[in-house]
Formats: C-alpha cells, structure tokens, sequence
C-alpha cells in the first residue's frame, strides 16, 4: 500500500492520478485494511480526486479558450 507522499500529487499527469485513485478505491472496497490504513487512504484518494479535478478543470479552461479565439 506504499503510495507517493502528497507533494509528488503536483507532478502526477491525470492518467496517473486516475490509476491511483482506482486502486485506492479497489483497496478500501476490498475491506482488508485497518481502520487507520483506511483513513490514509480516503485522504489519499480524496487527495487524488482534486488532483483529477485540477487537470479536468484545466482541459476545460484550454478547450473554452480555443473555442473562443476559433470563433473569432
């Protein structure tokens, strides 16, 4: 369960981040871990989560951007 501290959550690309959050998603489903290893990782997952929100949101800007300056 050896997961990158929350200062390497900047550099992950969004797939990255994606993937992590599913096994992070996997891992608590399964219900094996203790309960402290499943708060470590819901702060991780719900730190992933913003970090997929950031690219999406960013993608979103980009493509709003391109739009505007296609139509002009």
């Amino acid at each position: 369960m050896a997961s990158a501290p929350a200062s390497d959550l900047q550099t992950l690309s969004y797939e990255e981040a994606r993937d992590e959050l599913i096994r992070v998603v996997s891992e608590l489903e399964q219900g094996s871990a203790t309960l402290e290893q499943s708060l470590t990782l819901w702060e991780r997952g719900e730190a992933l989560a913003s970090r997929c929100e950031e690219w999406l949101i960013g993608a979103k800007e980009r493509l709003d951007a391109a739009r505007g300056s296609a139509s002009e």
